[in-house]
């Protein structure tokens, strides 16, 4: 199995030509619109809370710790950028988990050349639901679990610049187990299961989170960071996930 970091971002490089085809096109459009609408609302909460942010800080500080505010200023950068996109992450993920299944499925077909054994497209859509919202919850409690101390360490002076490199991290394995959970999923792959796997090549898997990362901060190409992230985990897990692993030599 190849765990070269460098080809994460080629997949989703990938994914996103796969989501150009014009067989994918009308499995791309709602998890599209609704990609559209959440970032241009969250664009516009983070510059709000951004600045309401350094003035609740500059304001709770006494002068004589004035110079905090340039050892913060790291964490508002971080966050300013981090935060939207794994709220982003949440409640889009959430909205738009059930057609981003359906997305994988085609993707993997289109891939394969094989449908997916017990899936019937549209049909499915209703039972596709109730899977893919409580996948969303078993990853949102994976998700604070592990959060929640790299925050604090955000938050704390001379500490913040590791916690800073540790949500960096975190942030792109998060995104690999985001995404690979649809193709995984319709497998029936179970979440602590989907792990394990993503484990198996954790460069690679990190290379290609930290790729969707990064184009979830570009302006306006963001818009096509959920289908393009869906198309590209899906050809990962086709490639280098969806083969039994050969056992070690004797």
């Amino acid at each position: 199995m190849n765990n070269n970091p460098l080809n994460g971002p080629k997949y989703l490089l990938r994914g996103i030509g796969i989501i150009a085809r014009p067989r994918l096109r009308r499995f791309v459009l709602i998890p599209l619109l609704i990609n559209m609408v959440l970032f241009a609302g969250l664009l516009w909460v983070m510059l709000l809370g951004m600045e309401w942010l350094a003035g609740e800080l500059d304001a709770w500080l006494p002068d004589w710790l004035d110079w905090l505010t340039y050892l913060l200023w790291p964490v508002y950068v971080i966050a300013g950028l981090l935060l939207p996109v794994f709220g982003f992450v949440v409640v889009g993920n959430m909205i738009a988990s059930p057609f981003n299944g359906l997305l994988a499925e085609a993707v993997e077909q289109e891939l394969t050349g094989r449908p997916i054994s017990g899936a019937s497209g549209w049909r499915a859509l209703a039972a596709e639901i109730g899977r893919t919202v409580r996948s969303e919850l078993r990853k949102l409690g994976y998700t604070a679990v592990r959060a929640i101390p790299i925050l604090i360490l955000l938050l704390i002076p001379g500490l913040n610049v590791i916690g800073s490199m540790l949500w960096l991290v975190f942030g792109a394995w998060l995104m690999a187990i985001q995404y690979a959970d649809y193709p995984m999923g319709n497998h029936g792959i179970s979440f602590p299961e989907q792990r394990a796997t993503l484990a198996r090549a954790r460069l690679l898997s990190l290379g290609f989170g930290g790729s969707v990362m990064f184009l979830m901060m570009i302006p306006l190409v963001n818009f096509i960071a959920m289908p393009a992230s869906v198309a590209g985990a899906t050809a990962l897990w086709v490639d280098e996930f969806s083969k039994p692993e050969l056992p070690p030599p004797d």
